[in-house]
């Protein structure tokens, strides 16, 4: 999103300040098996963007994020999401400080008008960890409908991945906290957006990722994802597959993926704005060949309506059922609420 606004001030580049942001508000009913549902309502994100025109080709780019409403008691998350220098000409241009890994559709992109669901699809916490930044530098650029970005990025934590493995890589993310950056990831990312509406992409990442005990060898960490969305037409469909391959950790791989379709149907109900009904079909395994591989392994099944009355502004219902290939498991039945903004 950032980045896009760098772009756009190249043709409509005014001196001073830009501001931004998003937010969203969910409510959430979560039912196991036969028991009681779990209910809550909560402010789930409240984001700023912040930056700053040197020149049409210096800038300065922020992104302050509040999860949850406040931070107390090891509750909520304050986070500096993204606070970096950007140089563009018109065909590269060059990122320092905090950045994000170019990885699948929803790292770059995560504004809630831009997804269907509620909630961001499990897809972008088990196999990409979005939101993931840290401390980094980029080069990225476009040319005959291409765009690319190469990354070079503090790597991951392997205590925080070898502790939490169903998460995939997530408990790995240091945040830009004092980051150890003995280890390195090192992050490519090519799209081709030459097609009004349609994207399609893949990235590759890698590290070393470091543990704290002397004389443990550090997990080794290989992600490589592809991913597609075409939003013209009336049609929104969008495909993100992702596999992440470890040695010397319980789990050999995690893999996943999600599919999305939708139609706009304001037309046919005379109604402004767009109305799409839509299904998903996800599938996450975080911890292939570990011993509880089972227990965690689930596909899922969603039902949605997404209203958009413009643009910048959504309100969203989805209902969805989880199954886990562990038998024993009971069935997760949810239903979503949520109203969502960007601007």
């Amino acid at each position: 999103m950032l980045a896009n606004i760098s772009m756009a001030q190249d043709n409509f580049f005014e001196p001073g300040y830009s501001i931004g942001g998003y937010g969203e508000m969910h409510y959430n009913s979560s039912k196991i098996g036969d028991g009681d549902a779990a209910k809550k309502m909560d402010f789930h994100r409240f984001i700023i963007y912040y930056g700053y025109n040197w020149t049409e080709k210096w800038s300065f780019k922020s992104e302050v994020e509040l999860e949850h409403n406040y931070v107390k008691d090891g509750n909520g998350e304050l986070e500096l999401e993204q606070a970096f220098i950007n140089y563009h000409s018109d065909k590269i241009g060059f990122q320092a400080g905090v950045i994000l890994p170019s990885v699948g559709l929803m790292n770059d992109f995560h504004e809630p008008p831009l997804f269907f669901s509620v909630e961001r699809p499990e897809y972008s916490k088990y196999i990409i960890p979005t939101t993931w930044f840290g401390n980094g530098i980029a080069v990225y650029g476009q040319s005959n409908g291409f765009s690319w970005k190469a990354v070079i990025h503090e790597g991951l934590n392997g205590d925080g991945i070898a502790s939490k493995w169903s998460q995939g890589i997530r408990g790995g993310r240091q945040k830009g906290y004092k980051a150890n950056v003995q280890e390195l990831l090192y992050n490519g990312r090519i799209a081709y957006t030459g097609m009004p509406g349609f994207r399609v992409g893949g990235s590759f990442s890698t590290t070393q990722a470091l543990k704290s005990d002397e004389g443990e060898k550090p997990i080794g960490v290989s992600l490589m994802e592809a991913h597609a969305k075409y939003d013209a037409n009336g049609f929104m469909v969008v495909a993100e597959w992702g596999n992440i391959s470890y040695s010397d950790h319980s789990a050999k791989s995690s893999t996943g993926y999600y599919f999305d379709l939708g139609y706009d149907i304001s037309k046919m109900l005379n109604l402004d704005g767009k109305l799409y009904p839509w299904i998903r079909v996800t599938d996450i395994n975080p911890g292939v060949g570990h011993e509880s591989e089972d227990k965690k392994h689930y596909s899922k099944m969603m039902l949605g309506l997404t209203y958009k009355p413009i643009n910048q502004i959504v309100f969203k219902l989805d209902y969805g059922t989880k199954t886990y290939t562990d038998k024993a498991a009971d069935k997760v039945t949810l239903l979503n609420l949520g109203v969502g903004y960007n601007f």
